[in-house]
């Protein structure tokens, strides 16, 4: 799986990005078909605390899955999108069995 994490308008340091690829390798435990995966890490410019966006999107065979969390940390948004993720290959994978 080819894993391209991009940060935008900041460098992410050695230490979260270690953190986000090793939580997205964990995905291949609910679906082996990812083909690659494209993590986007965001300062939003408002004021409040919760600015710090991630974004991740999974290439699968027939299709991609997206999701997007905003939260306090980028640890907090990748569990929170993680976990999103999490639910969608369930989601995908009982429609394959069902077709």
């Amino acid at each position: 799986m080819d894993i391209k994490i991009h940060s935008i308008h900041f460098d992410a340091d050695k230490k979260l990005v270690d953190f986000i690829d090793a939580k997205v390798k964990k995905l291949i435990q609910f679906h082996e078909g990812i083909i690659g995966t494209e993590v986007f890490l965001r300062l939003e410019n408002d004021q409040s605390d919760e600015n710090k966006v991630a974004e991740i999107r999974l290439d699968i065979p027939g299709s991609d899955i997206f999701a997007k969390k905003k939260t306090k940390s980028f640890e907090e948004s990748t569990d929170n999108v993680i976990e999103a993720l999490k639910r969608q290959l369930a989601k995908h994978k009982e429609k394959q069995r069902g077709v």
